[in-house]
């Protein structure tokens, strides 16, 4: 087999970027290395913020998403799709036009709404446009609690509370949901993936004593993405990622990034790029 006859597995995240390099762009590029893939962009909003907070954001012109979108797809192709920040109707417009028009396959859609420092991050008219639009176009969406609760207009209580949670959002269009149970209280974490027509699967680890969470959501879905991009399935895929974010949270627990939430240690397993027979994609 010649080099000319392989390629890299392919994920393009369409995102914030973080200037402080825990979340978004910054941790969704960190991610797809450390797992073996070629990452790309399309960036949606510039932010200014640390491990503090968000400081301000500049959004990135809807044409000029759509750009970058067109650059990267019709050269170099893609094989899975992360989605975080979209932050305005007109970005989740372009966002669903591309993944129409170049049937853009794996689309994980993280639905970013708030910081880890409380920051809102969405604009409110957004948020329908997002479930009308890209809650069907997406193979699972990976909302926490703040952000399913906003979705379903109720609070979330309890763990046995995640399952019902899980299956509204699947009556808002999406067609698998990872519920990512993190804030609630206890010992135990427990995230639930619902899918339609199949019953809940339950995954729980042990808490992770740690300020540094930062981008724990980013990546998450990013590395689910990843999975998906390297052939896996979704359940395989969900599995594979937790395991990721669970040893880079424990690999960055005891380090000093900033005076706030610092960042996960995306470094602290990586493997080589992957590198796919051509004919794959």
């Amino acid at each position: 087999m010649t080099n000319a006859s392989l390629r890299y597995a392919r994920v393009l995240s369409i995102a914030g970027s973080d200037s402080g390099g825990g979340a978004g762009i910054q941790a969704d590029l960190k991610t797809f290395a450390a797992l073996g893939c070629y990452g790309m962009t399309a960036i949606t909003a510039l932010t200014a913020q640390n491990t503090l907070g968000v400081n301000g954001i500049h959004a990135v012109p809807p044409e000029f998403l759509k750009a970058q979108i067109q650059a990267v797809v019709e050269d170099i192709g893609v094989d899975s799709v992360k989605l975080g920040m979209l932050h305005a109707p007109e970005v989740v417009e372009v966002v669903a036009w591309a993944i129409d028009r170049y049937k853009l396959p794996n689309v994980v859609l993280d639905p970013v709404m708030v910081a880890t420092s409380g920051d809102r991050l969405i604009q409110s008219d957004t948020v329908q446009r997002l479930v009308g639009e890209l809650f069907p176009r997406a193979l699972v969406i990976t909302p926490n609690l703040d952000e399913a609760a906003l979705l379903i207009g109720r609070s979330i209580d309890g763990v046995d509370g995640l399952d019902r949670a899980a299956s509204d959002l699947l009556a808002l269009g999406a067609r698998a949901v990872l519920l990512k149970g993190g804030h609630l209280k206890g010992e135990e974490v427990v995230d639930v993936l619902a899918e339609a027509g199949l019953a809940p699967q339950r995954f729980a680890s042990a808490r992770i004593a740690s300020r540094n969470l930062h981008g724990t959501g980013c990546t998450l879905s990013s590395a689910i993405a990843a999975c998906l991009a390297l052939g896996h399935t979704l359940a395989d895929a969900v599995p594979l990622a937790r395991a990721y974010v669970l040893g880079a949270m424990t690999a960055g627990a005891g380090v000093q990034v900033g005076a706030g939430h610092g960042p996960l240690n995306h470094g602290f397993a990586p493997v080589p790029t992957h590198r796919l027979p051509a004919t794959a994609g």
